[in-house]
C-alpha cells in the first residue's frame, strides 16, 4: 500500500542546497548539486542530473522521500566493501586517483569517453592492473558508449588485464544481449546499469539473458525497497552503486546492500572521494576499502560553507515543487 505523500511545505522547509566540487572532472561534471532535506527518519539526498527530465527526476525524489520519512529495511551487515573509481584521466594520473581510495583493491575504470580513444581506454587500464597488481580486481565502465563491434573489439582489447566485469558496453538491451553472446568464450561478464535504471521495464534485461550482473542505483530506482524488488525479480547478482552522491545519498546507498540477501561484489559506494568536499564531517569515504552501514547528518558548517549560489538553489526548489506534483 503506497505511504502518504508528506506536503511539499515540509519538505522545502528543511531544503539546502549544496554544490560540491570534484577533485577531478567526472561525467562531464566539475562540481556536484544536489538538494538535501530532512524528514522524521533523519536526512535524504535528491540529485538527478540537471540534464534529466522531471518524470525522470520524480522517481528520485519518492526515494529520497521514502529514506526521510520511512525506516529502511533491515540490514543483514554492517560494512560494505566498496571499489575505487578511476575517471577518463591519463594514465599517468591514475596513482594519484587510487591514493583516494583508502584500501580498496577493486577498481571501476570509465572508458568510452567522448573525444578519446580505445588506446587511451587500455593505457587506464594498464596502469590500473600494475598499480593494482594480479590480486587487484578491474571492472570497466562504458556507459553505453560503444556500439555491438565496437564493444566486442574494446573487450577483446582490455580482456588480457583480467576484468571482472563491463558495464553497460551499449545502449540497448538488444545491443547487449549480441555483446555477451559473441564473448562468450571469454572469462568476462556484462554488468547493466543504464538498461536497469533508465528502463521502462527494468527486468527486460534479465529476461533477455542480456547481462550477467545488475547494477542498482537507490535513488533513480525508487528507493532501497523498489531496488531489493527489482534484484530479487530479476535472480541475477548486484553491485550497488552511487550517482555522485554526497555522503548523504550514499548512506542510502549502504542501506541498500546492507539489506541485500547476497553480496557477492564490491560495491560503487566509494565516489566521495572523487570531491575535494562534502556535507558531512567526516565524509562517509573508504576506509580499509569500505564503508560503514548507517544514516549520515550533514555538518551545519559545512552546508553554510558549500550552499550553491542562489539562483541554483531557487532552480532546485522549483524542481523539487514540479517532481511533488508528479508524485
Amino acid at each position: 500500500m503506497p505511504q502518504p505523500l508528506p506536503p511539499l511545505a515540509d519538505i522545502l522547509s528543511t531544503a539546502r542546497v549544496v554544490a560540491l566540487p570534484m577533485a577531478t572532472r567526472f561525467r562531464g561534471v566539475d562540481v556536484r548539486e544536489a538538494l538535501l532535506f530532512e524528514g522524521p527518519e533523519g536526512w535524504a539526498e535528491f540529485s538527478p542530473f540537471p540534464e534529466y527530465g522531471d518524470v525522470e527526476a520524480s522517481v528520485w525524489l519518492a526515494a529520497a522521500i521514502d529514506y526521510a520519512w520511512h525506516p529502511q529495511p533491515a540490514a543483514v551487515r554492517d560494512r560494505i566493501p566498496v571499489n575505487a573509481t578511476v575517471p577518463a584521466v591519463a594514465a599517468t594520473e591514475v596513482a594519484a586517483v587510487l591514493a583516494r581510495f583508502d584500501g580498496c583493491r577493486t577498481a571501476k575504470v570509465k572508458v568510452a569517453e567522448r573525444g578519446q580513444s580505445l588506446t587511451d581506454d587500455v593505457a587506464r587500464v594498464r596502469a590500473v592492473r600494475e598499480l593494482l597488481g594480479p590480486a587487484g580486481r578491474i571492472r570497466v565502465d562504458a556507459n553505453a558508449g560503444w556500439n555491438v563491434d565496437e564493444a566486442e573489439h574494446a573487450i577483446r582489447m582490455l580482456e588480457p588485464f583480467d576484468l571482472e566485469y563491463v558495464e553497460q558496453p551499449c545502449a540497448s538491451v538488444p545491443e547487449l544481449a549480441v555483446v555477451r553472446l559473441r564473448i562468450r568464450n571469454l572469462d568476462v561478464q556484462i554488468a547493466a546499469d543504464e538498461s536497469v535504471r533508465k528502463a521502462s521495464d527494468p527486468l527486460a534485461v534479465a529476461r533477455a539473458e542480456a547481462a550477467d550482473i545488475l547494477i542498482v542505483k537507490a535513488q533513480p530506482l525508487g528507493g532501497v525497497r523498489r531496488a531489493l524488488e527489482i534484484v530479487a525479480d530479476a535472480g541475477l547478482p548486484a553491485v550497488v552503486s552511487s550517482a555522485l552522491d554526497t555522503s548523504v545519498g550514499l548512506a542510502m546507498g549502504t542501506a541498500l546492500a546492507a539489506a541485500l540477501p547476497d553480496l557477492d561484489y564490491d560495491c560503487g559506494l566509494g565516489t566521495s572521494s572523487l570531491f575535494t568536499a562534502d556535507v558531512a564531517a567526516p565524509a562517509l569515504a573508504p576506509s580499509g576499502g569500505s564503508l560503514p552501514v548507517g544514516r549520515v547528518t550533514p555538518d551545519a558548517a559545512l552546508l553554510d560553507e558549500l550552499a550553491a549560489p542562489a539562483e541554483r538553489a531557487a532552480w532546485w526548489r522549483d524542481r523539487v515543487a514540479r517532481c511533488h506534483e508528479l508524485l
